[in-house]
């Protein structure tokens, strides 16, 4: 267990079989600094003895490490699902790029501690990275090394995005990794497949101890708009690039249909949301095997609707005052253009923040969730006056409920279940449900634990 153990970002479990080793997930911890230093520690396994890596999806916490171990010398496979990779193509880059502008920044505004500052790893990093990666249908057994093989299966969580059904031979075992779970009720992709028949299991529990509002998350969307805009205020939606930016979309188009959304300009400020978006409308209109059969070609049509991707656009964005909805990455207000936006509109009272997805302990997007008065942008304070909201409704996370529904689908009880990709004690209460509502064995592993999967 090499990262998201009792924390939620920095996925790494590596997996060593018969002489083989393979990476399952490669992601970025992000959160407070003691998180974010691990990404620059020395790779913890020997990369001439790693034989493949394998990737259940495209965000950051989950793919993001993989150009800094390129860098450090990983030449081998990278098996993905299709459209994992395709939103690679867009999510790495786009992260290498950020990392070298805040170096620059940093070393340009004199804010950082070391001299000079440095990125975790580069545009050409990162291309290196995708050139490894292999892309795979679902509901195919790909061998990736002589004794093993992987089935990726719908995750629900974003496009593309897959748990991993993993067979080893001699002796016959089988794990099944779930990556990130979406919900049953994402208005773009398919439920999570069922589990089945498996040995092990390695199961998220990001709200493993949350249950997500049932108010429906568009009507609350539509009042904080509403409130906002007659106050003469911006809504600030700091947003994942990939899938939320997407969902957001949805809901909006939703509300102007139905007369909801008021005539104000909408910005997507995000080069990177705009290419994963690209991604999307093709994955609909090519009938993508993850997409619900139902999703019309119009879904993101939103009026008013601007695509910001230069600078120069998203400064003029910041400089102006009139009532807007702004949607800019990050999620967890972490870095990207949303951080200038929130150093200029979170002393203004008439404006509102709304956070749409879960944020890790540390992060800006936790602090405004529980009621920072000061926050830290750029080496200097910045007042927080703006309204703060949180629509946990528009989470693409299953929450507690939903993750002992999928672990129920298990055919039998495995040998052990691992929680894994929580918060320490949203990871203890998921193994306390599954004890207490199915009388299963499930632990917490702890950070570098070896664990036998012999039963």
């Amino acid at each position: 267990m090499l990262g998201a153990v009792r924390t939620v970002t920095g996925s790494k479990f590596l997996l060593e079989h018969g002489g083989d080793s393979v990476l399952f997930d490669c992601g970025l911890f992000q959160g407070g600094r003691e998180l974010r230093q691990r990404n620059w520690e020395d790779a913890p396994i020997g990369l001439t003895r790693l034989d493949a890596i394998v990737l259940s999806h495209a965000h950051l916490d989950h793919c993001g490490h993989l150009p800094r171990l390129v860098a450090h010398g990983y030449r081998g496979p990278v098996h993905v699902t299709e459209d994992t990779a395709r939103l690679m193509a867009v999510v790495l880059p786009d992260s290498a790029r950020l990392l070298e502008e805040e170096a620059e920044y940093a070393n340009r505004a004199g804010y950082s501690r070391h001299d000079p500052a440095l990125p975790l790893y580069t545009e050409e990093d990162a291309f290196a990275a995708l050139q490894l990666c292999v892309p795979h249908p679902f509901d195919v057994d790909v061998d990736i090394t002589e004794g093993t093989s992987v089935r990726f299966q719908p995750a629900g969580h974003i496009l593309g995005s897959a748990t991993m059904l993993t067979r080893l031979t001699s002796p016959d075992t089988s794990i099944r990794f779930s990556g990130d779970l979406g919900r049953s009720n994402h208005p773009l992709l398919v439920p999570p497949a069922p589990i089945g028949d498996v040995d092990w299991l390695v199961v998220e529990s990001t709200y493993g101890n949350r249950i997500h509002d049932d108010q429906d998350p568009a009507e609350r969307l539509a009042d904080v708009i509403e409130r906002t805009i007659r106050r003469g205020g911006r809504v600030i939606i700091p947003a994942f690039a990939v899938d939320r930016t997407e969902v957001i979309l949805y809901h909006l188009a939703a509300l102007a249909r139905s007369g909801r959304l008021p005539h104000v300009p909408v910005y997507v400020d995000s080069p990177m949301a705009l290419s994963a978006l690209r991604v999307y409308r093709d994955a609909i209109e090519r009938g993508a095997h993850d997409l619900r059969a139902d999703v019309p070609d119009d879904v993101f049509d939103v009026p008013h609707l601007s695509e910001v991707y230069d600078t120069d656009g998203s400064k003029a964005i910041s400089a102006g005052s009139n009532p807007a909805i702004i949607i800019a990455g990050s999620g967890m207000a972490t870095g990207g253009r949303v951080i200038h936006h929130l150093a200029k509109f979170l002393p203004d009272s008439r404006n509102t923040v709304v956070l749409v997805g879960f944020q890790a302990t540390g992060t800006r997007g936790w602090q405004l969730l529980n009621g920072v008065e000061e926050l830290k942008i750029h080496g200097r304070y910045v007042r927080v006056r703006a309204e703060v909201c949180d629509l946990t409704g528009f989470s693409v996370h299953a929450d507690a409920d939903a993750l002992i529904d999928w672990v129920r689908t298990s055919d039998r009880e495995p040998h052990g279940i691992f929680v894994v990709h929580g918060e320490e004690q949203a990871s203890k209460a998921l193994a306390h449900n599954i004890h207490e509502q199915l009388d299963w064995s499930a632990v917490v592993p702890r950070d570098g634990e070896r664990l036998s999967l012999r039963p």
